[in-house]
């Protein structure tokens, strides 16, 4: 049974109606595609049997659910968690714990990478769920019967999937694989914290030298701070292209800045002299130890056979290549890096003994 629940009192009603379940499933309806934080602007509860439908824009209506997201005696079943959790930080100011994410654990007990809720649900139940509503406008009010078929759907299953999963890694002894990936992902979530080195993400940046690349990550933490501060997109603040374009050769003077700036068609029209100042600044010692990203530092040949030993672990485990280790986080590792929080745990267990051997000696 459906309900509509759109005050804090019945929410509360409800809640303790169930007293204390084992588990809820949880999923979220929000929108991001004019701000940089997710507006939460639906969450989906369920217990078997019930779903509840809450309206989080309700006033006072974050204050219950929070009482519920972090109540440590009840376990949070999500699929694909990620994003809800950014749109629980957001929008009730905690993120749900202990969390059992059914997309990680169908991976990890060998039923595939990446699965969607639709496909996990059709081949561990048979069901077949609509697709109808992926792209609703979920802030509007009232929402249709057909918004609220889909978002209750989305949680109807998640109680039979965590059942078949959480005994299919019972039977291969990795419960605690996913109890480890599911508090990272919590962990990493209630940081919030923006990459202190996001030129390391754009594969343009190794097209530049030191100083650009010094530059460009200059930019690119100004422009993530001021998209948190406007909360607008970051491409709507400064796009990669042209961060990229101003790093590696920097405008003679604020005339010639504006020019090129003009000729963009995504460039911003607000603060140009603000982020004329900044590119213009000379470049701190700090700056410049920054880690850099540089195509030569990676060894193709290296690459491919630490690709190839990933792949020799992950077959005999029976899991996929990019959940066990992706191609980024060997990349780290072959750029001296070290092994990244990613790796910890399980992962460095089974992968340091076929990857140490294959990581260069320092210089």
């Amino acid at each position: 049974m459906n309900h509509w629940i759109d005050s804090p009192d019945a929410l509360q009603s409800r809640l303790q109606s169930w007293n204390t379940p084992p588990a809820v499933a949880l999923d979220t309806e929000f929108v991001r595609e004019r701000t940089y934080y997710p507006q939460l602007a639906l969450v989906q509860i369920a217990i078997p049997g019930e779903v509840l439908l809450v309206d989080p824009l309700v006033p006072g209506m974050a204050t219950v659910l929070r009482s519920l997201l972090d109540d440590p005696r009840i376990l949070k079943i999500m699929h694909s968690a990620s994003e809800d959790l950014q749109a629980f930080l957001r929008g009730c100011g905690t993120v749900p714990s202990p969390l059992f994410d059914t997309q990680v654990a169908a991976g990890l007990a060998g039923f595939g990478a990446g699965l969607g809720y639709q496909k996990l649900v059709q081949q561990l139940t048979g069901q077949v769920l609509e697709k109808g509503e992926t792209r609703s406008d979920w802030l509007r009010r009232p929402l249709s019967d057909s918004q609220l078929h889909y978002a209750a759907e989305d949680v109807l299953y998640l109680h039979e999937l965590h059942a078949q999963l959480a005994a299919a890694l019972e039977r291969l002894d990795r419960a605690a694989w996913l109890d480890a990936d599911c508090a990272r992902a919590v962990r990493n979530a209630r940081s919030d914290a923006d990459d202190v080195h996001p030129h390391l993400a754009l594969r343009s940046a190794q097209t530049l030298d030191g100083e650009g690349q010094a530059r460009l990550c200059r930019l690119l933490r100004w422009r993530d701070a001021e998209a948190r501060r406007l909360d607008r997109p970051k491409s709507w603040i400064l796009d990669n292209e042209l961060s990229v374009a101003l790093a590696r050769r920097v405008p003679e003077d604020f005339n010639r800045f504006n020019e090129v700036l003009d000729r963009h068609p995504k460039a911003p029209r607000k603060s140009r002299r603000e982020l004329w100042d900044l590119l213009a600044a000379p470049l701190s010692e700090a700056e410049l130890a920054i880690p850099l990203s540089r195509a030569e530092q990676v060894d193709k040949n290296q690459l491919k056979k630490m690709q190839e030993a990933v792949a020799g672990v992950a077959q005999s485990l029976d899991v996929p290549e990019g959940l066990l280790c992706s191609r980024k986080h060997l990349e780290s590792l072959l750029e001296g890096r070290g092994w990244p929080d990613a790796l910890a745990g399980w992962r460095h267990e089974r992968l340091q003994a076929v990857l140490t051997p294959l990581i260069p000696a320092p210089a």
